[in-house]
């Protein structure tokens, strides 16, 4: 690229002068290329250890000057190609210009006043917001990691670091490159390159270990290998970075959800040296998702910064030392101590924010006032008053109604409705809504429907229910009540004390964060469920089947009231989230929300659990629940390590800790013992859900380590958990159907559910929600690879019956077309990736490609190579597969083309090569008569089509059209069996357009003259790099003469002689001869041929077109072509003649000017099969074996070919001098 004239002192120092002329010398620089002796190999290791070719180039221009010692840097290149281009451009356009010079000082100034220009012409449109802030250094290292690995411009890279990778037990000290999409490492030490790539997306494992061999190592480790990474500079960094790019891979393979870059980050105030924008934005989402799950807060909460304070806490007459965090909707504040003091202030409750006048006491304070009253002192503020103007910017963006800003169907991306409705009052049930305010549900939890009417009980239950009630309204008085209430350990302690029925609803909605979300979307929930009802989906079926087995024992799911409510609920989840939808144990958790809280409340929390507190536990393949299993398993080894043991060799964790998971114990416990572990699980999060299990495996340990077998352990934990009992429930029991099914004899004793509540917290306390995210991360990795390897096989299994491909070919075609697909992700396609990847398809269907990727699939991995024509028969292959016209091929369909190429019999291929110039697999674009042909079968059905030759004289009295054979066939049959239409008839009629038909070749419609044209070119193009092409050649050459005559005379036979005609075909270009023949224009001096007889002017128009069509192929061909024989073909006869001793010949085709394309004209499959097995040398090509294995290795290595190429690109070129 051209550079801003740069002085350089020393032009001979690490450099070698290629090329030169009077004013410019091209040089490389050292070490780059071959050759170069010791000191290059020194100065190559040099350039990459001190990461000095990130910034030198290996290739630059000087402008030089007689006089003078001083030269100018004007370009530089990273590929010898590159700087070529630039050599050329100054040689053609200032060499005689700055020729007629007299200064040299005039000469140095225009070409530095040229140089510039180009320079400001060429930044003259905007880059990328992304380049702009990025800086020069980066850009630099960006540019050379894309020549190193062979990336396009869409591979951004985030951070590259200085490390060694362990190459066996050496050590190779080079530059680590971290891009979205891929993690890159390249080394040149001595003449020793070392290059890897390792996709993000086959990532099964990171750690950070120190070990004797690798001291302070991250290990990267795929289902191949393992990777060792040491000595960073900053290990801390490195690795969460990489474990926020792995994260984002798992991400695109469980929800194809491609990395997008955040537009909204602001920019810095100026241009940060080394950090990216990228690694800014992954930063700051870093410090996002910590802040939400600190507050449970929504998914659109965007961090704009925080800033160490004290809060003046009037509850304990004290100021706690904290952090206040500012985001676009809230103010929080968390202590420096654990559970001392957190609060969350949403913006639409404040009132006033004001400066109060500073002391020593309270230096710099903000008071915050809200609406109910409450007012907020923070003080010691290090920048008080930009903090004033932030949050008073961020008030002037807050809506004054209560509606949001942002729909929560945004940040879904699935809906097609615009809700902005807020109206859900007394009109709303005139128009007879689904949902409205004179629904039971929409007021009150149906546990308070069905105890209103039930006398006040004074026992010492009820007692102790009203003194827990006091407690609270205590705690409100005094830390206030709502949102904006103080959270203290007081208040967790009163949690684990158990909520009272009465303010369970509330306080749940406060706790998890919904309310917030609630009270920004009022009618939300009403609007949405008017949209669902009355939609069928998969999901709707699957609510419906669930509905009465949803807590069936409770009274309030035993009428229509609690089942309607949960429809609606249900309903409006799945309208609101398709990528969820409904899943099992989804009714459980719901039922039991809908007995405390209104349908709208219930609803809110549905939103929050699926989507924030427990991430992914809900979708198609529950993969959340599976990633907390397995972190419930590490943590069993690390608390409970001889239980660990004997429970893995008995398999029991994996069985009974997801039905424990999924719904929050409610399916294993007694209900009202459950529903204490909910309210802890709203307040403390899953980490009270782990310590739970944990306690349940500790209590029982004795009795399962003595357990020989699964079935035993199960009835132990499952009886225990029966008889988890809650003796301070004022409610009337609810019957437990699993305790009623499992209990014996004996029952065990039964367990207070409060005091294993009390002992999970004292011997499992001390676990953190922070190591619990750290190990679900490392968790998250092995359960989709691990899902992505059970999909292979169920897939590979699929399609094994219909293909003669052994397992592990398919296996290994499989990994090549989902990485095809997965490469679109992220480097674009035709078609959006989430357009292709629908998580509710088949394993078999999940995966797709468009014609693209597929032809750059088919040119890789298809036997038949036809040079230039390839990319055109893998489009005609690509529509042939596309049954449904969709433009997007799955892996089945991928498998039946190439499955046809590589293992069916002569006539298999030779069908599927046949149906490829038919429509649909031959377009109008390509043969221009395709739709003339289509017209010609469909309105000539009633004539006599039979085509008399001596091959299939008899065969086509029968067969006509290919609509004719399907729509027409079996009419007498028909019409007997009309006669009797009993049940019987029917079925078997269903049965029939059940089973699947097989094609016969007497299905094949007819191929006209345009399509056997294309054939041909097709044949010809396909030996071309065959050992046997002469033979071929021979042979192709004698097959289309044959059947140019046979197509005659069934043309003679089926119209009496009448004639149509086409479009002319266009005049074939002139042919030159290949390299090493005697003349360069052998067609134009060849003699021109006697005109034909009248009677063999039409035979002899086509054989022309046919011949003109092979020449064309050849043409196509002749770059590649080796110095071989080829047939003489002259325009006047078909027949083959051996060329003389000299080696190179050509084939000579003439298409005559006005010729025209015969519409009659057409032969049969059967014609052309038997025409073909004519010929020995085809029918040896045809039957001969190929290997799938060789053109797969190939087809993995073209990445490393591709880098190989890219980085060798300076041998392309002989360098010379001018």
């Amino acid at each position: 690229m051209w550079i801003q004239p740069e002085e350089v002192l020393l032009a001979g120092a690490l450099w070698v002068s290629e090329r030169a002329n009077p004013f410019f010398i091209l040089q490389r620089r050292r070490g780059h290329g071959r050759g170069g002796g010791l000191s290059g190999l020194l100065v190559g290791t040099l350039d990459v250890v001190l990461d000095s070719s990130a910034r030198v180039a290996p290739y630059r221009i000087l402008l030089q000057t007689a006089d003078s010692q001083i030269f100018w840097n004007i370009a530089c290149g990273s590929s010898r190609k590159e700087i070529t281009e630039h050599w050329d451009w100054l040689e053609s356009n200032l060499l005689q210009t700055i020729s007629i010079f007299d200064n040299d000082e005039d000469i140095t100034t225009f070409v530095k006043g040229k140089i510039s220009g180009i320079i400001a012409e060429e930044n003259r449109p905007a880059d990328s917001e992304e380049q702009e802030e990025d800086s020069g250094k980066f850009r630099e290292a960006e540019l050379k990691m894309r020549r190193l690995f062979g990336m396009p411009d869409e591979e951004k890279l985030v951070n590259y670091y200085s490390c060694s990778y362990w190459k066996g037990r050496v050590p190779r000290q080079g530059w680590l490159y971290l891009s979205v999409n891929h993690l890159c490492f390249y080394s040149f030490l001595l003449g020793k390159e070392v290059t890897l790539v390792v996709p993000w997306t086959e990532v099964t494992q990171l750690d950070k270990n120190a070990t004797l061999l690798f001291p302070e190592s991250v290990r990267v480790s795929t289902r191949l290998t393992e990777h060792f990474f040491s000595m960073f500079l900053n290990i801390n960094d490195t690795f969460k970075l990489m474990e926020q790019l792995a994260n984002i891979a798992m991400r695109q393979l469980l929800d194809n959800e491609a990395f997008a870059a955040d537009r909204s980050l602001p920019k810095p105030c100026k241009t940060l040296k080394n950090v990216s924008a990228l690694k800014r934005d992954l930063d700051a989402r870093a410090k996002n998702e910590r802040y939400r799950a600190m507050f449970r807060l929504t998914q659109d909460e965007r961090l704009d910064g925080h800033t160490d304070c004290t809060l003046w806490t009037p509850f304990a007459k004290m100021h706690v030392v904290g952090q206040l965090f500012i985001s676009n909707n809230y103010i929080c504040f968390n202590s420096r101590e654990e559970d001392l003091c957190q609060l969350i202030i949403p913006l639409r409750e404040v009132t006033i924010v004001e400066k109060a006048d500073s002391s020593s006491v309270l230096p710099c304070p903000v008071s915050i006032s809200t609406k109910n009253k409450m007012n907020f002192l923070f003080a010691n503020l290090k920048d008080r008053d930009f903090l004033v103007q932030r949050i008073s910017d961020f008030l002037q963006r807050t809506p004054d109604s209560s509606w949001g800003d942002t729909s929560p169907l945004a940040l879904i991306g699935h809906s097609t409705s615009n809700i902005h409705s807020a109206s859900a009052g007394s009109e709303s049930i005139s128009r007879g809504r689904h949902y409205h305010p004179g629904l039971p549900t929409a007021s009150c939890g149906l546990l308070q429907l069905y105890h209103q009417d039930t006398p006040e009980d004074l026992g010492p239950k009820a007692m102790k229910e009203k003194m827990k009630e006091e407690s609270w309204n205590i705690h409100f008085s005094e830390f206030g009540r709502g949102v904006c209430m103080y959270r203290t350990s007081r208040t967790r302690d009163l949690v684990l004390n158990g909520i009272p029925e009465c303010l369970r609803g509330e306080l749940w909605l406060l706790f998890s964060g919904a309310q917030n979300e609630m009270a920004t979307h009022p009618g939300y929930y009403g609007d949405l469920v008017e949209q669902a009802m009355g939609l069928c989906s998969l999901a709707t079926e699957e609510i419906e089947r669930d509905l009465h087995r949803s807590m069936p024992e409770h009274r309030a799911f035993q009428n229509e009231t609690g089942i309607a409510a949960l429809r609606r609920v249900l309903t409006a989840y799945a309208h609101r989230n398709p990528g969820i939808g409904y899943c099992q144990a989804m009714n459980i958790v719901t039922s039991v929300l809908l007995l405390y809280c209104t349908e709208e409340q219930a609803f809110w929390l549905l939103v929050a659990l699926c989507e924030r507190m427990l991430p992914d536990y809900y979708n198609t393949r529950v993969v959340g629940a599976l990633v907390d299993q397995g972190v419930f398993e590490e943590l069993t080894r690390a608390f409970l390590p001889l239980l660990y043991e004997h429970m893995q060799q008995l398999g029991v964790i994996s069985t009974i800790s997801l039905s424990w998971f999924l719904t929050l114990f409610l399916s294993v416990m007694p209900f009202d013992s459950a529903v204490l572990l909910v309210d802890c699980f709203f307040y403390e999060g899953i980490k009270v859900i782990f310590q739970v299990a944990l306690a349940v495996l500790h209590d029982n340990m004795d009795a399962l380590l003595s357990c020989s077998d699964e079935g035993e352990a199960m009835t132990i934990l499952g009886r225990y958990l029966d008889n988890v009992v809650n003796k301070q429930t004022v409610a009337p029991p609810t019957p437990h159907l699993h305790a009623l099914l499992t209990s014996g004899d004996e029952p065990p004793p039964e367990i207070d559910v409060f005091d294993l509540i009390k002992s999970s917290y004292e011997k499992f306390g001390t676990l953190r929600s922070d190591v619990i995210e750290q190990m679900r991360f490392k968790q998250r990795l092995k359960v989709i690879q691990s899902l992505e390897d059970t999909a292979k096989r169920s897939v590979v299994r699929a399609v094994m019956t219909e293909s003669a491909f052994s397992i592990e070919e398919l296996e290994e075609l499989y990994c090549l077309f989902k990485s095809k697909h997965m490469t679109s992700c992220y480097w674009g396609s035709t078609s959006s990736a989430a357009e292709r990847h629908d998580p509710s398809l088949p394993y078999l269907e999940q995966y797709r490609i468009d014609s693209a990727q597929f032809t750059q699939l088919f040119i890789s991995l298809a036997p038949w190579v036809c040079g230039g024509h390839t990319p055109t028969l893998a489009a005609r292959l690509f529509r042939l597969l596309d049954q449904n016209q969709d433009g997007l091929v799955n892996f089945k369909e991928f498998i039946t083309g190439l499955t046809g190429m590589y293992h069916g019999d002569m006539t298999e291929k030779l069908k599927l090569l046949y149906k490829l110039h038919l429509p649909p697999a031959l377009c109008p674009e390509e043969a221009e008569s395709a739709l003339e042909a289509t017209h010609f079968f469909t309105d000539d059905l009633s004539k006599d089509s039979s085509f008399l030759s001596d091959m299939d004289s008899v065969a086509q009295q029968e067969v006509t059209s290919g609509e004719e054979v399907k729509d027409g066939g079996g009419d007498s049959e028909d019409k007997k069996e009309d006669k009797v239409k009993d049940y019987r008839y029917y079925l078997r009629m269903w049965a029939t357009e059940k089973e699947p038909k097989k094609e016969t070749i007497k299905d094949l419609p007819r191929m006209n003259q345009e399509q056997f044209i294309e054939f041909c070119k097709t044949l010809y193009n396909m030996f071309s790099e065959d050992s046997s092409e002469q033979q071929l050649y021979h042979s192709i050459a004698t097959v289309a003469s044959l059947l140019l005559r046979i197509g005659e005379v069934g043309k003679k036979f089926s119209n009496n002689g009448g004639k149509k005609s086409v479009a002319a075909v266009e005049q074939a270009p002139p042919l030159s001869a290949p390299e090493g023949a005697e003349s360069p224009c052998a067609a134009e001096q060849a003699p021109p041929c006697p005109p034909p007889p009248a009677e063999e002017a039409e035979s002899l128009s086509g054989e022309c077109q046919v011949i003109g069509a092979l020449a064309d192929a050849h043409l196509e061909d002749e770059d590649e072509a080796s110095v071989s024989s080829y047939s003489v073909v002259s325009s006047g006869s078909l027949r083959c003649e051996d060329v003389a001793d000299d080696d190179d010949a050509v084939l000579v085709g003439e298409r005559r000017r006005g010729s025209t394309l015969d519409a009659d004209w057409s032969i049969s499959f059967e014609q052309a099969l038997a025409s073909l097995l004519t010929e020995a040398p085809l029918v040896d090509f045809f039957e001969r074996k190929r290997d799938v294995r060789s053109k797969m290795a190939a087809c993995r290595a073209q990445r490393a070919v591709e880098r190989q190429t890219s980085s060798a690109s300076d041998h392309e070129l002989t360098p010379h001098t001018v």
